[in-house]
């Protein structure tokens, strides 16, 4: 098992490695994907299964989407643009051969049966709900709505100036005080 966990290990800082020397951001979220994938595999190694569930669901699935729409909607791509960086079967290449490495690993290592645990008891989803929900909710909810601004500021950021936005504002008529 120690043999997955420093391939896992390799792939997650290659592909992290990658995510920062990409010139397109579609890229590097392809890539970025990856490496969320090998931390997950790395949290099942280690035992932490509720862990690396977590990370494919909530990391790897929709927090990505939510980074592919925002990357979208402010480059402007479309996906019948001729030129959108996904077309280029090129792009998959990295991303698909990482991917496919940590695949026959997860495979391998449950084809061999359940990792060892590390000798720390097993955190099931009651008790990380309770644990969250209980005395952070408030740090919870702040989190979630400062993610919200950063979206609306994105968009805001993003977004194509109005016609009305570039033409010259005339200066608003001088009234004369009265006597």
């Amino acid at each position: 098992m120690i043999v997955a966990f420093y391939i896992a290990a390799a792939v997650a800082l290659l592909a992290t490695g990658l995510v920062v020397t990409r010139r397109s951001a579609v890229h590097a979220l392809l890539y970025l994907v990856v490496s969320l994938l090998a931390v997950a595999v790395i949290f099942l190694l280690l035992g932490a299964a509720f862990a690396a569930a977590l990370e494919v669901i909530i990391y790897a699935g929709a927090i990505m989407v939510l980074f592919l729409f925002v990357v979208m909607m402010v480059e402007g791509g479309s996906p019948d643009d001729p030129n959108w960086p996904l077309r280029d079967p090129r792009a998959w290449i990295g991303p698909a051969l990482l991917a496919a490495v940590l695949l026959a690993e997860l495979v391998l290592v449950l084809a061999l049966g359940p990792p060892a645990g590390t000798g720390a008891e097993t955190v099931g989803p009651k008790a990380v709900g309770i644990r969250l929900l209980g005395p952070y909710l408030l740090a919870l909810e702040l989190a979630s709505l400062l993610l919200l601004a950063g979206l609306v500021g994105a968009w805001h950021l993003g977004r194509p100036p109005k016609r009305s936005d570039l033409e010259p504002r005339a200066p608003a008529p001088r009234q004369e005080a009265g006597p």
